[in-house]
């Protein structure tokens, strides 16, 4: 398990947030009648935020990878996990 903590933290935090405000909109803009192409347009500023906010997340992982290795430590998760993460959102 990552543990996410300050900055790091904060930012993933404050992207998530962002994605919660957009698909707001987007369900507002259903109800609304609103165009197909601005919504699909939104949709696609929510998937950004959201891809953003798991990035930030593996970030955080690898680094605490790299620094429990250099430390001669166990790390949470290995290199493996972390790539299937990635991979998981691409």
């Amino acid at each position: 398990m990552v543990e996410i903590e300050g900055e790091a933290l904060t930012d993933v935090i404050k992207r998530l947030r962002r994605a919660e405000g957009q698909i707001r909109g987007v369900i507002a803009m259903l109800e609304d009648g609103r165009d197909c192409a601005d919504v699909v347009t939104q949709l696609a500023a929510v998937s950004r935020a959201l891809d953003r906010a798991g990035f930030k997340i593996i970030a955080t992982g690898l680094r605490e990878c790299v620094t429990a290795q250099e430390s001669g430590e166990e790390p949470q998760l290995n290199v493996a996990q972390l790539e299937k993460l990635f991979l998981s959102l691409a």
